[in-house]
């Protein structure tokens, strides 16, 4: 395939420990934003922090804790907010599924959908 021929996309699988505890808010838009952070720990590699955001989620997510083992299926952004009268950005991953470990089935699930993505944009 060449590279005229690859599809845009933007996903992401990130699996890790909840490093943060889960920090909820109400938008202006009336939805409820959770943001928390996971770490991941790569072989041989430093860890990174990976900022996440999960819209309108899953009661589930409010219990979480530090420690957990979460599966994170979703997308980059580049959100813009006003923060003290100027204007903002941030990069995070919004979650469009979060798996809290060790609900291995369903991670295989998503796991799979992540193999399935990368066949057919690469």
């Amino acid at each position: 395939m060449s590279k005229s021929e690859l599809q845009a996309c933007n996903f992401c699988l990130i699996r890790g420990q909840l490093s943060s505890l889960p920090r909820e808010r109400s938008l202006p838009s009336g939805d409820i934003l959770v943001q928390l952070e996971v770490t991941v720990r790569p072989d041989e590699a430093p860890a990174s922090s990976v900022p996440i955001a999960i819209i309108d989620p899953d009661p589930a997510v409010a219990l979480m804790q530090i420690g957990d083992a979460v599966t994170v299926r979703g997308r980059v952004q580049r959100r813009f907010f006003s923060a003290g009268g100027a204007t903002a950005s941030r990069c995070e991953v919004v979650a469009d599924e979060v798996i809290i470990e060790p609900n291995a089935r369903r991670r295989r699930r998503v796991v799979q959908a992540g193999q399935r993505l990368l066949e057919e944009h690469v």
